[in-house]
């Protein structure tokens, strides 16, 4: 009988993400085997700290702090890269993919910021670079673009792609707490960093949008093109009022093509509590996709974690090693710019969209009739319009109108006008509706 062909990882980063990696190759090395059909070792785990246990038993020898070694060391055959940002990390990508060695990562931001130079580099050493974990955690969304939907046209992607987000989102509704009462207990029970900017002001859902808009339409913006906001200013309040209409509140990222146009952007958004999108609570992701064949799917799973990012990125070491072992034709499985040129993104002025507004109202007369006429005069017209107690029996006084489907750019001109007649008592809250 032919032996087995083994085929060599290196792990760049010991941390949560590398330590589950290196805790399944070990574990289950002898199944992968059987599945496969090629055995994957685990050569070299490189991390400046090599003494704190990690709560896994790694064999001798295979710790280092040696990153040059292992970037070099012919018996590795696959780099994984869980070190994260775009700083150290990009440059040992960069010298893996040059050195002939195929990379694994789970790093949005460095794909979304720098994936342009990554992906012609994997390409001109003849090598493959995989990231199904960059977005999404363990639901293989990217598997799913770029293979189980090839076939389809996507016409819209809709995701809620950031677990910190979402548990605090849960629990606002929930329990009635307000936002910042909720991020500290995020922080205690590690579902947000000390520093939770990335997170909650939306940057990274914008990364990891951007990576499915190259993906499903070959067109990658860059994060500082597309429209971003976070749930850091949302008021418990109007999660309460987005209820009382029978919606709920996700930070949600959209990709969507109209002809020519990619609309790509991050928005706190009301959803009706009948779509499945409003159902995904807690630190839970999913991504919602509509193609033109397979008509709406739905992914989702756990977005992060060290088990089930560290799951997806084995999958994705499996999937090389076999490429590996029986020479299977490989190409650098990269971002696709297929369509530069081509299309183009969406001016945020002209995406059309229902929304939520809420204005805090002065009491006097003619009020009311401000706001009305000023959304008129700039095209906007009102399907559902609710005025609400003052939460202290004091005016000004809480009015929530549900707009029809409007331009982004007439609904912010109608604001301004609102604003400047110094009707309101603080500037109107908009949002998004799905």
């Amino acid at each position: 009988m032919q032996k087995m062909k083994q085929i060599g990882v290196g792990i760049l980063g010991f941390g949560t993400v590398g330590a589950g990696v290196a805790d399944g190759l070990l574990k289950h090395r002898d199944v992968m085997a059987k599945r496969l059909g090629v055995d994957i070792v685990l050569r070299k785990i490189v991390d400046l700290d090599i003494t704190t246990d990690r709560g896994i038993q790694v064999p001798d020898g295979v710790l280092t702090t040696d990153a040059k070694g292992v970037l070099s060391d012919p018996e590795i055959d696959i780099v994984v890269e869980t070190i994260g940002g775009t700083g150290v990390a990009k440059t040992f990508v960069l010298e893996a993919l040059g050195n002939g060695k195929c990379v694994v990562t789970a790093n949005k931001k460095l794909l979304a910021e720098h994936g342009r130079e990554i992906f012609e580099t994997a390409a001109k050493n003849d090598v493959d670079i995989y990231f199904g974990a960059s977005v999404g955690g363990g639901i293989p969304i990217i598997r799913v673009l770029r293979e189980g939907l090839a076939g389809n046209e996507i016409e819209s992607i809709h995701g809620i792609l950031n677990g910190t987000c979402n548990y605090i989102l849960t629990r606002m509704e929930n329990e009635g707490l307000p936002f910042e009462s909720v991020l500290k207990d995020a922080q205690k029970l590690g579902y947000a960093e000390a520093n939770p900017s990335l997170d909650i002001d939306g940057f990274d859902t914008a990364h990891k949008a951007c990576i499915l808009a190259a993906l499903a339409y070959g067109f990658q913006p860059g994060v500082d093109q597309v429209q971003v906001e976070g749930i850091r200013n949302l008021d418990g309040a109007d999660v309460k009022y987005a209820a009382d209409f029978g919606y709920r509140i996700k930070l949600l990222a959209v990709v969507a093509k109209d002809g020519s146009e990619v609309e790509v952007g991050v928005h706190p958004t009301l959803i009706p509590f009948s779509h499945m999108l409003a159902n995904v609570n807690d630190a839970f992701n999913a991504a919602y996709v509509k193609g033109d064949m397979s008509d709406y799917t739905m992914y989702y799973g756990r977005g992060a974690g060290r088990a089930p990012t560290a799951s997806t990125v084995i999958g994705d070491i499996g999937d090389i090693a076999r490429n590996l072992a029986y020479d299977e034709t490989r190409y650098a499985r990269g971002v696709p710019n297929y369509a530069e040129g081509k299309v183009r993104l969406r001016a945020a002025g002209d995406i059309r969209s229902k929304y939520y507004l809420r204005f805090m109202l002065a009491d006097r007369p003619g009020a009311m009739g401000v706001v009305a006429s000023a959304l008129g005069k700039h095209g906007v017209s009102i399907s559902a319009l609710s005025q609400k107690e003052s939460s202290e029996g004091n005016l000004p006084v809480p009015v929530v109108a549900m707009t029809r489907v409007a331009r982004a750019a007439d609904i912010d001109a109608a604001l301004e006008e609102i604003k400047a007649a110094g009707v309101t008592g603080e500037d109107p809250v908009k949002l998004r509706v799905l």
